[in-house]
C-alpha cells in the first residue's frame, strides 16, 4: 500500500468513526456540481453511516439557468446576422419552445468556444456580424468575462455581446440556509468560487443561521477530509467556517479578479431554476458598458417562458427532491433526450445520477 492508498483508507476510517458519534440524523449539503460528480464517481455516499444525508445543492451554472434565459439565446441564434457563441455545456439544454441545438438545426447560429475572448476574436473577424456571448456561471466565470467586455471597449469593438446570465453563490445559500424543509447541519462549500471570493463571505452561514462549512477541493480525498472537518464541528458542538482548501483559497479571495468584477459589472436580483429571484443574486452590465450588453442594444422579444410539464428540475437544485423522484428520470429524460437541463449539464445531479447510480464506487468496501 503506497502513501496515497494509506492517506485515503485513513479518511474512510475517520469519516466512519466521526459520523459513529453523532447523537442525530443530519443533512449534509455539498453545494457545488463538480463535487456531486467526485462524490458520486468515487461511492463516498456508500461508506456514510445511516445517519448521515448528503443533498445535492444549486452549484451547477447550467441547471440554474432559467428557461426565460435560454428563450433569448434562442431568438438570438435565429436572428440574420447573428451568432450566439457559447459554452458547449449550453448546446442542448431546453428552453420552453426549443435547445440551441434544436435552434442550430433549424438554420440558426451557434458558434461553441472556450472562453470568451474567443468570442471577441469572432466578432473582429466578422464586423458584418453581430456576436453574443453567453454569460453564464458564477464568480469564477465573471472575471473573465468582464476581461472580455474590456477588451471589446479597448478595440472599440460594438458587434461583440454580453447576455449576462451570471450568478453570485453567497446570496443563493442564504436562501437554502434559510428554507426549514432542508434542516442543514452542514455545507461543503464550493471550491472553484471560493477561489475567488474567499473565505469570509461564507461568515453569515455560522454566524446568523448556525450552519458550519468547509470549503473543499474536489478530489475524494479533500471531499473525505471535509466531511471529516463537519463531522468534528459537529460533534465539538462548533460551528465555524473553515477551509479544507488552503492551497488554492485566499482568505479574503482573489482581488484583481474581483476588482474587475466590480468594475464591469454591478447587482440585479436574478432569477434561479428552482430558488426563485434572488435580491442582488445577479450581475448585469454597469451602465457605462451597457454598448456590450445585448439586453440594451439587441433586447430579445420572447413569449412568456413555460416550464415542461412532470420535470422537477427546480426541486431537485433546491435539494427538496432526489432526481430518481421524478417520474421522467431515466425514462423520457435520459442525457441523450433531456427534458431538464439537470440532465443535460455534466454536473447536473440528474445527469450525475444516471451515470452512477447502478455502480459502486472506488470505496464501496
Amino acid at each position: 500500500m503506497n502513501q496515497q492508498e494509506e492517506k485515503t483508507k485513513a479518511l474512510i476510517y475517520c469519516v466512519k468513526c466521526l459520523g459513529g458519534r453523532l447523537k442525530e440524523n443530519i443533512n449534509f449539503m455539498e453545494v457545488c456540481g463538480t463535487h456531486t460528480v467526485a462524490i458520486y464517481r468515487a461511492g463516498i455516499k456508500q461508506i456514510l453511516c445511516k445517519k448521515t444525508r448528503l443533498i445535492s445543492g444549486p452549484g451547477c451554472p447550467v441547471c440554474v439557468t432559467p428557461n426565460e434565459f435560454v428563450d433569448k439565446a434562442v431568438w438570438y441564434a435565429l436572428q440574420p446576422k447573428t451568432v450566439v457563441a457559447t459554452f458547449g455545456d449550453m448546446f442542448k439544454v431546453p428552453g420552453s419552445e426549443s435547445s440551441l441545438a434544436e435552434a442550430q438545426a433549424k438554420g440558426g447560429q451557434i458558434q461553441l468556444v472556450y472562453s470568451p475572448l474567443e468570442a471577441v476574436g469572432l466578432a473582429e473577424k466578422h464586423p458584418d456580424l453581430k456576436v453574443v456571448f453567453l454569460g453564464i456561471g458564477f464568480e469564477t466565470t465573471a472575471p473573465l468575462v468582464a476581461y472580455a467586455v474590456l477588451s471589446a471597449r479597448k478595440s472599440n469593438l460594438h458587434n461583440f455581446l454580453i447576455l449576462s446570465g451570471h450568478k453570485t453563490v453567497p446570496e443563493a445559500l442564504e436562501k437554502i440556509a434559510a428554507n426549514p424543509l432542508l434542516n442543514l447541519h452542514g455545507l461543503i462549500l464550493p471550491g472553484h468560487v471560493s477561489c475567488i471570493i474567499g473565505r469570509r463571505p461564507y461568515d453569515f452561514l455560522a454566524q446568523q443561521y448556525h450552519i458550519p462549512g468547509v470549503i473543499s477541493g474536489f478530489e475524494p480525498e479533500d471531499i473525505l477530509e471535509s466531511l471529516c472537518m463537519l463531522f468534528k464541528q459537529i460533534n465539538e458542538g462548533r460551528c465555524e467556517v473553515e477551509s479544507q482548501y488552503r492551497r488554492a483559497v485566499p482568505e479574503a479571495g482573489n482581488q484583481k479578479a474581483l476588482e474587475i468584477i466590480q468594475e464591469v459589472f454591478t447587482r440585479r436580483d436574478l432569477e434561479w431554476r428552482g430558488l426563485g429571484v434572488i435580491p442582488g443574486s445577479g450581475l448585469a452590465l454597469r451602465e457605462k458598458y451597457s454598448n456590450w450588453d445585448a439586453e440594451v442594444v439587441f433586447p430579445a422579444r420572447i413569449n412568456k417562458p413555460r416550464q415542461h410539464r412532470g420535470c422537477i428540475c427546480g426541486a431537485v437544485i433546491s435539494g427538496l427532491k432526489e432526481p430518481e423522484e421524478c417520474s421522467l428520470f431515466g425514462q423520457t429524460c435520459r442525457p441523450e433526450h433531456p427534458v431538464g437541463p439537470c440532465m443535460v449539464s455534466s454536473e447536473g445531479a440528474c445527469g450525475t445520477h444516471y451515470l452512477y447510480q447502478a455502480r459502486g464506487g472506488f470505496y464501496e468496501d
